[in-house]
Order: structure tokens, then sequence, then C-alpha cells
């Protein structure tokens, strides 16, 4: 059984188009009805949309195989909190559509997504919000953004960040929040009743943003390179004994080979 990933995991970070071996790989657990769940912390378009994106490269995965933090979003934050989010402007319009008022003046929540070029005005802003008495939330925690080329910090680096600046505790809604894969692991059992975390083996670009918290609730963790990071020693030699990855793997081809 599997929980996979899918920027720098199953579609590459640049092109949007299938890594090595993905397609294949999904085909894979269909045809031998292996269950999974692809767990995504894709939040620019609705889950929808995305997952509809998804099957039109290629992935054919039905939608009771995938989850985002979209889909957890209602159970973190009530709609009738104010919200002041940022992140990129698809990410605004679909909160938009899901009925949360934003609310730049005297928010409730500071909501965090991801973009590239947040100004400094905009950290600003968050401070004093934060510092005035709103509550932090993190639509994920991932350590790294990857686009043209460029690696940005994540939003878990910029959560720790505003934490760090403000003494506010953060709640993360996606990965690696262990709400987030409580439901994963609840919607797997639909397809394997009885499924536990420990029998579970979560493939992933994102070491510390996914792998570490998944492992610590009992899964097996497998690290891809077609992702975050260009080499193992990247960030590998930087972790304790007990948060390293049981495998690593250039890309999904290459798991896909060993099964």
């Amino acid at each position: 059984m599997y929980f996979i990933d899918v920027q720098g995991t199953l579609i590459e970070d640049n092109t949007k188009l299938p890594t090595r071996g993905a397609v294949a790989f999904i085909d894979f657990l269909n045809t031998h009805k292996i269950p999974y769940m692809v767990i995504t912390n894709s939040t620019k378009n609705p889950s929808s949309e995305f997952l509809g994106y998804l099957n039109s490269i290629g992935l054919k995965i039905p939608s009771e195989h995938y989850l985002d933090p979209l889909m957890m979003l209602e159970s973190h934050i009530d709609k009738s909190k104010k919200i002041a989010a940022y992140g990129s402007e698809p990410f605004l319009r679909v909160l938009h559509s899901m009925g949360y008022s934003l609310d730049y003046t005297n928010p409730d929540v500071v909501l965090i997504a991801i973009k590239e070029d947040f100004s400094p005005d905009e950290y600003a802003a968050m401070i004093e919000f934060l510092l005035g008495g709103a509550e932090l939330v993190g639509m994920h925690e991932t350590t790294l953004y990857v686009k043209n080329h460029k690696r940005y910090p994540g939003v878990g680096a910029i959560l720790k960040m505003l934490e760090f600046a403000t003494s506010t505790p953060y709640i993360v809604v996606g990965k690696p929040s262990i709400s987030f894969f409580n439901e994963a692991l609840r919607r797997l059992t639909a397809q394997k009743a009885g499924a536990e975390f420990r029998d579970i083996t979560i493939i992933s670009d994102d070491v510390k943003g996914d792998l570490i918290g998944a492992q610590s609730l009992g899964m097996k963790g497998v690290f891809v390179l077609s992702g975050k990071y260009r080499s193992a020693e990247e960030i590998i030699p930087s972790l304790e004994l007990s948060q390293r990855p049981a495998e690593i793997y250039v890309d999904m081809q290459g798991i896909l080979e060993s099964l």
C-alpha cells in the first residue's frame, strides 16, 4: 500500500508533466488493485480541477484515491472567521470560491500558502496580525518550493520564520500534519479494511516536509531525487539516522523496476 506525493514525485516541478515511470507506476497499482492514495499539497486549483489535470496527462488516479489540503481546510478554519491569506492569485481565488472572507485589516487567521515572491511588506503585515492575536495556519509544511529551476523557501520555512519572529505557534492543514495523514489512512481503509500506517510506504521528494513526519507514524519512507533535491547528499547527511528514508531512487521508474 502506498501514499504518493505529486509535485517532484509524479510530475516534474518545471514542466508539470509526468516524471519518468510515473504513469506506468500508477497503471501498475490500478491493474493489480494495490491500495494507494495520492496525497498532494497542491492549493492553486480546486481539487477536482487539479485531479482532472493529472488524469489528462496520463495519471489515471480515481477521485477516491486523491487527497489535498483544500479538501481538509473546512475542518481547520470555520468560514465565519476572517482570513488574511497569502499565496498565489489562483490560491486566493480558490478560497473565495469556497466561501471564505478575506480581510487584511483585522483578521482572525493568517493563512499561508506558497508563491515565490512574497514581499517585505507582506511579511510585515503578517507579523502585525500575529502580534495582534491572529492564529497562524499553513496550508502545508513543504520545505522548498521549486519553480523555473530555482528553489525558494517553502511554506514550512515561512511558518517557522513567523513562529520565531512572533512566538505564535502554527498548525498545518496538509502534509505532514497528523490530521492529514489520518484522513488519507481513513480513505485508504475503504480500499483495504484494517490498513494501518505500518502497512504503508510513502514516496516523496521532500524528506523533511513529508517523509520524516510519515515515518514517525510508522510508515516506510522512500525518497525520490526527481524534485527538490539534486542529490541525496544535499539533505541526507544532515538527518539523524532515525529520520533517514529506507530507500532512495532517482525517480518513479526506479521504484517500478524494484517491484
